[in-house]
């Protein structure tokens, strides 16, 4: 039986810790001077990936 290969662009994007998968919040990327304090602020954290994604994550990254 071969290996089944990991999905790369899937590996970078999210992280594993000990029982969720976490990702970045979208939106960083530029035009961030107009946004309220509390909105940048909160976009610098990891949250949760979706519940509906979770199996496809997993599928994707075997080897996690």
């Amino acid at each position: 039986m071969p290996k089944i290969k990991t999905h790369k662009a899937t590996a970078k994007r999210f992280m594993f810790t000990k029982n969720k998968i976490k990702r970045r919040k979208a939106g960083q990327d530029h035009f961030n001077s107009r946004e309220r304090g509390n909105t940048k602020r909160n976009k610098r954290r990891d949250i949760d990936a979706s519940g509906t994604n979770v199996k496809t994550i997993k599928q994707l990254l075997p080897y996690r």
